[in-house]
């Protein structure tokens, strides 16, 4: 039977590379997202040289990141229950809006010359608290946007604007920075908020059917949990993804430490170093967008993250600021290639009423294991430097891939092992079309 709740898909002769954008809800969302995504960018390295301009430590730097994701590490299962039992447009609604107020704030306080470190510790809790919920409800909305065929479109050519973002947003905050302060950066990011708004308020999905899980909150994360223990290529995905994000992505730490202390740059050469990872990773999201039709590959997926750990190590090991550069670059391509296959991976496999829960759990070692990889981090490159900080970093990520690697053939089985006779029967249309797309590649 035809899943109503999903829209239907577009016709066939289109162009594959975009085949998302033939959706109306997910133009629409797409639009906004492209602007509001520079904006995110210029607040983040803007935010990262404010603190290290007031502290002057790394170690402060990580504990601002390590404050914000804290959040997300608490609540990201409870979030997923919310994103299950309620209209996810309704939940970003709200989230953005939050968003918007608190870059206004940072702005003000900027703007005025009162800004202290505790504010942007009081800050980036707060954000976090929001992007908790955030997170979970916008990965599981992709699908309702586009429906299930092209979901890694969807996500591919979201990468791309991320990435866009990722180029431009350091690099014009590096000049904005240097001109005229980084207050005007925190004023875009908050006015670039109103685009995604806008696109939120057009867009127009059926209700979803309601969950038929236990209303109880701890039995729902239960449940969710469930699902995931018993579906190797869900749990090898998510498992992985934990580790690789709490050792080898901490760009937004050690990245401007590097550049200040190692590499001698200011504002714009700090910038445009954030810029050049950027531009590899819009490379890998161009990549993946472009054979999206065949779904999330294991080769592509395990290839990213061990090129990710591969290419941090030599960063740690390099001399000058165009090899630093070169090496970001093919770090991003390589980060985004395993993101976006992750993430793709634990979807097809997750049906509809689960989908909510486990992209929290995809939250929660994305973005909540932060405080320790901000911590790790940042305590590292303190005590032993930025070099240091990356090669240990980067090493973990290697040796993590390489063991996946070694027992891809059993952890990326896609059928769900039921616990219980009732509960065979979970997994259904996502069963079926997680064995079409990801079962049938034997690399």
């Amino acid at each position: 039977m035809q899943d109503t709740a999903h829209p239907p898909a577009p016709a066939k002769h289109r162009w594959q590379f975009l085949a998302a954008l033939s959706h109306r809800n997910f133009r629409l969302f797409w639009s906004g997202q492209a602007i509001s995504l520079i904006g995110t960018w210029m607040q983040n390295v803007s935010q990262a040289w404010l603190v290290l301009e007031i502290t002057n430590s790394s170690f402060l730097l990580g504990l601002v990141s390590s404050l914000q994701f804290a959040p997300v590490l608490l609540f990201s299962l409870v979030a997923g229950v919310v994103a299950d039992h309620f209209p996810k447009r309704r939940i970003l609604l709200f989230t953005q809006a939050s968003m918007m107020m608190l870059a206004f704030i940072l702005a003000l306080l900027t703007y005025t010359r009162v800004v202290q470190y505790w504010h942007i510790l009081l800050l980036a809790l707060s954000v976090g608290l929001v992007q908790t919920l955030d997170a979970p409800a916008r990965q599981a909305f992709f699908i309702e946007l586009v429906g299930p065929q092209d979901l890694m479109n969807a996500i591919a050519l979201n990468s791309t604007i991320f990435n866009i973002a990722r180029i431009l947003g350091p690099a014009v905050a590096g000049v904005v920075m240097a001109r005229f302060g980084a207050e005007f950066c925190f004023l875009a990011n908050g006015l670039s908020f109103l685009a995604v708004l806008a696109s939120l308020l057009l867009i127009r999905v059926p209700p979803l059917k309601a969950s038929q899980v236990d209303r109880n909150l701890i039995g729902n994360i239960q449940a969710g949990l469930q699902y995931v223990r018993r579906t190797p290529v869900v749990l090898t995905a998510i498992v992985l993804m934990g580790i690789l994000s709490t050792f080898a992505m901490n760009f937004n730490i050690l990245v401007p430490v590097l550049a200040k202390n190692v590499l001698h740059q200011q504002q714009q050469g700090y910038g445009f170093l954030m810029s050049s990872m950027g531009i590899g990773a819009l490379t890998g999201a161009l990549l993946l967008a472009g054979f999206s039709k065949a779904g999330p590959r294991r080769v592509v997926l395990l290839a990213g993250g061990f090129g990710l750990g591969l290419f941090q190590v030599l960063l740690g090991l390099a001399n000058g600021y165009l090899m630093a550069a070169a090496l970001l670059a093919l770090a991003g391509m390589s980060m985004i290639s395993f993101s976006a296959s992750t993430n793709t991976t634990i979807q097809v496999n997750t049906p509809d009423e689960y989908r909510g829960r486990v992209m929290s759990l995809y939250s929660l070692v994305f973005g909540g294991v932060t405080p320790f990889g901000a911590l790790f981090a940042g305590g590292l490159a303190s005590l032993a430097g930025a070099r240091v900080a990356l090669i240990c970093g980067g090493g973990i990520g290697v040796l993590a891939t390489a063991v996946v690697i070694a027992h891809r053939h059993t952890w990326f089985r896609t059928e769900s092992v039921p616990v219980a006779r009732e509960e065979a029967t979970i997994p259904s249309a996502a069963g079926e079309m997680a064995g079409e797309i990801v079962g049938g590649e034997r690399q």
